[in-house]
């Protein structure tokens, strides 16, 4: 048991360490105190190694002085006030007021720092949270950055962040889906884009994922960190403040990543943005998007979009804010990629005749937490080297982390990324024969559909209908797989019959209650 924990990563052992003191508070409110301190540390860490170097007062700090906030400034670092200091909390950690003290913490440093104001959580005071818990938390938190590892402080609490962000979207399930996009594919998005250089636009940014995965990519591909710039969209107050923390615990400029409460598409932040790479997670099938107020809005190019379904509205507001050479990736309910309704086959018709829809990747079930409906990518790009579209089936990849829920594995995403960059080698030469080029298609997984097949299937994008059927293994055990499925099928019956024995347990609690 011993060496399993040891073995155990630092981040998971945190989680679990926290959870464990979260009593009667839900995972939606939980969040933001513990990614509250865990942005605290990090800010007050990150202040207190440059007021070290200020103090110390050698090299280039020769004659400074610790406590002027220019100094912090011009180093891009929070100047943290002594009684926000992560030391100060740490040693007032046990008294039974440590909620009012954090509550002041968060508002000493927004007073200091304006690019934070409105963004800290002040909920430590609140009665539902236990001055223990609190007290428990702040020394588990406090023990990040232990030993060698305070160096490297940042990263590591970047880190760990970026996984509580996940871990509480896996515990609010369906709410939780509507601040993360899954990891996963926030990395296939990415690594399909390859945004090296530009500006990167997501107008619907929710914590802030595609930007940190965004500034990751380039870093691991030895690119110049300050070569992209982003800019962001969130209609959510709560949620763009974990935008903003998520950003900033990344050293990120966050200052382009804006709020306002009607949205992308009655208050358009950034109008006048033209960027080369759009990366995005819509709102599936938003039926409360304000488009009977728009009917005649400049965005709307390929033709008005239904009143009661934003899909072909994100789509033109994507390409909207493209510029001429630019890209866009996005996740979009399955359905667009057929429906018919309400002009939205006509649009879907125009953009592929514009020669605009670059790639298709179907997705497999299960990678969504806030919903069932079946999910798609859409890739679009201006000035295409080709009328072909890339067609990936990628229903049957991925592995289940838990029942209910799958993610990509690194070899997934490193392999559909690559058939679409070998694709798009293979079409820039406009020769089939090309012995250099390394894609082909694959019967069941990927297909380059010509202009004239997708007419032929009236302009329906669902990669299934272009990849065809894989080929049967001759090999394939039939009685292999009923045994299996029937195993399936018993563990699911298991599963049924203890969530209605829950059920009954909580509604006889209930009746006794009253």
């Amino acid at each position: 048991m011993a060496k399993a924990k040891q073995e155990e990563s630092l981040e998971k052992q945190l989680w679990k360490a926290a959870d464990k003191l979260r009593k009667n508070i839900d995972a939606a409110e939980y969040k933001h105190v513990v990614l509250g301190l865990v942005f605290l540390k990090y800010i007050s860490d990150s202040f207190e190694e440059l007021y070290n170097k200020l103090k110390a007062g050698e090299g280039e700090y020769a004659g400074a002085d610790p406590e002027d906030r220019d100094e912090y400034k011009a180093e891009n670092v929070f100047f943290v006030p002594q009684e926000a200091r992560w030391s100060h909390l740490l040693s007032n950690a046990k008294l039974p007021h440590i909620g009012k003290i954090v509550d002041e913490a968060m508002d000493a440093i927004e007073k200091e720092n304006s690019s934070l104001k409105g963004v800290l959580p002040k909920v430590y005071a609140k009665d539902n949270l236990d001055s223990k818990s609190l007290g428990g938390l702040i020394d588990l938190i406090g023990n990040i950055a232990l030993g060698d590892a305070k160096s490297k402080s940042a990263d590591i609490l970047g880190y760990v962040f970026e996984y509580f962000l996940g871990e509480f979207a896996l515990a609010e399930g369906k709410q939780g889906g509507q601040f993360y996009t899954p990891k996963s594919v926030v990395e296939l998005l990415v690594k399909m884009l390859e945004p090296y250089k530009g500006r990167v636009f997501d107008p619907c940014c929710g914590s802030g994922g595609m930007f940190v995965q965004s500034e990751k990519f380039v870093k691991e591909h030895q690119g110049k960190i300050n070569d992209i710039s982003i800019y962001g969209q969130e209609s959510n107050q709560t949620t763009w403040r974990l935008a903003k923390m998520n950003l900033a615990i990344r050293g990120i400029d966050s200052s382009q990543v804006k709020w306002n409460k009607e949205g992308s598409f009655l208050n358009d932040a950034h109008k006048d943005l033209k960027a080369d790479f759009i990366i995005a997670n819509p709102p599936f099938n938003d039926s409360d998007w304000s488009g009977e107020l728009l009917r005649n809005d400049g965005r709307w190019k390929y033709g008005t979009p239904p009143v009661g379904n934003a899909n072909y509205a994100w789509i033109q507001h994507f390409l909207y804010h493209l510029s001429p050479t630019g890209t866009a990736g996005f996740v979009l309910a399955k359905g667009s990629l057929t429906s018919n309704t309400s002009n939205e086959g006509e649009i879907r018709r125009a953009l592929i005749e514009a020669n605009l829809v670059d790639a298709i990747v179907n997705l497999p079930a299960k990678l969504f937490l806030n919903t069932q409906i079946p999910a798609s990518l859409w890739f679009m790009k201006r000035r295409k080297t080709t009328n072909d579209i890339l067609f990936i089936d990628a229903k049957n990849m991925g592995h289940l982390i838990n029942r209910r829920t799958k993610e990509f594995s690194t070899e997934d995403i490193d392999y559909i990324a690559k058939v679409y960059h070998d694709w798009k080698i293979h079409t820039s030469r406009h020769s089939e024969l090309d012995s250099e080029s390394n894609y082909k298609d694959i019967k069941g997984f990927c297909k380059s559909a010509s202009l004239d097949e997708i007419k032929e299937l009236n302009y329906v994008l669902t990669p299934g209908r272009y990849v065809g059927l894989e080929e049967v293994d001759d090999e394939f055990d039939f009685k292999e797989r009923f045994t299996s499925l029937q195993q399936e099928l018993k563990e699911q019956m298991e599963e049924e019959q203890i969530l209605n024995q829950r059920i009954n347990e909580n509604l006889a609690k209930v009746i006794i209650d009253e």
